[in-house]
């Protein structure tokens, strides 16, 4: 009889030892997370996987995230959001402009849940937005090109002509522009985020037209391949892509995504979060410049220094007037800038940019 309580109160004891450790499991914050690309590109995808790594180790088991990569946009996008949506998650990241759609229509049958949509415009009482002032980076990166280019030609890999990538050409060439006058950029779109056969073919042409620095706004390190082959320079995107070509890459612009995210994921767990528009910049830390290699002057280094110094202040504006378009017409006077709604409809190119912008 005593053996048989024994057992009874053990079996209680296990079973409610059960129970607490599934409230405790349920009480976990789950955060979810879809890429465009591999985690594996060394690129965007990349790096708002480390922003994920960074929301673990900020909180440790209070925490359970998850990521989808490799999920195109469109139908599939949907789909995949949908799923995390109903499978508990509490706050979801979207990581690419073409998911904007398919987020806005999942928020809206998931109200409870909340959704972060990177690079996007629209928002609803559960879907907040955020980008990062990448224009900011692509204009000290476009001094130091201007520097350093023999040919005077620029390359620039492009993937979509939506306004965020439109600013980070234009951005490129008012940085060229204020230290080198004669300089040029040549502009091959790929139509993709990612496909680094595609990125390399178009790496090669622009090579071959005379560029002899290459810049991109796709996330394969293809490019980069590409020129420390044919021996020309190239610069980084998202992240530092310096092992992929030691003798080629200048520096990177660095997207950071790790405090943005930690902070959602605490607005969360403490039920303060709230839809916002966040567009961060160097003064944020959602910016940053990568270390230059030992092969860049020191002097142009330097420069690059003050100029990111005096955006981080707001005494320069990568924007600011007189700003000619590619007809020549003046679209900003002088000791005028562009406004960010002016910037977030961004769809002309500004003078010193050649080929026509695809519509």
């Amino acid at each position: 009889m005593f053996r048989r309580n024994l057992l009874k109160k053990t079996l209680i004891a296990a079973l409610l030892s059960g129970v607490t450790m599934g409230v405790q499991a349920e009480d976990k914050t789950k955060v979810g997370f879809v890429y465009v690309g591999p985690v594996g590109d060394h690129g965007w995808s990349y790096q708002h996987d480390q922003g994920r790594l960074a929301v673990e180790k900020a909180f440790g088991d209070k925490v359970e995230t998850s990521f989808v990569e490799k999920v195109s946009e469109g139908a599939d996008a949907e789909r995949v959001i949908r799923k995390l949506a109903a499978s508990g998650h509490d706050i979801v990241f979207t990581t690419s402009f073409g998911y904007m759609n398919p987020t806005l229509k999942v928020a809206k049958q998931f109200p409870k849940v909340n959704f972060e949509h990177a690079t996007g415009y629209k928002t609803s009482k559960n879907l907040g937005i955020y980008s990062a002032r990448f224009y900011e980076g692509r204009y000290v990166m476009g001094q130091v090109a201007g520097k350093m280019t023999k040919s005077n030609v620029i390359g620039y890999i492009a993937s979509f002509p939506i306004p965020e990538v439109v600013r980070g050409i234009n951005a490129t060439v008012q940085g060229l522009k204020s230290v080198n006058p004669d300089a040029t950029v040549k502009v091959v779109w790929v139509n993709s985020w990612y496909d680094p056969g595609k990125e390399g073919d178009a790496a090669k042409a622009l090579i071959d037209q005379g560029a002899d620095i290459i810049m991109q706004h796709t996330d394969s390190p293809a490019p980069l391949q590409v020129a420390e082959s044919r021996g020309v320079y190239a610069v980084g995107q998202a992240t530092d892509m310096s092992n992929f070509a030691p003798k080629s890459h200048i520096s990177a612009i660095i997207d950071d995504w790790s405090n943005y995210y930690i902070q959602k994921v605490k607005d969360t767990m403490d039920g303060t979060w709230k839809p916002e528009d966040t567009w961060g910049g160097i003064a944020s830390g959602m910016v940053g410049i990568g270390e230059f290699a030992d092969f860049v002057p020191k002097e142009y280094v330097s420069m690059a220094e003050k100029t990111i110094s005096k955006i981080k202040s707001g005494e320069l504006h990568p924007f600011k007037g007189p700003i000619k378009d590619q007809s020549g017409k003046e679209v900003v006077k002088e000791g005028e800038h562009l406004s960010d709604k002016d910037l977030l409809g961004m769809d002309w190119y500004v003078e010193g940019v050649e080929g026509k912008l695809p519509k």
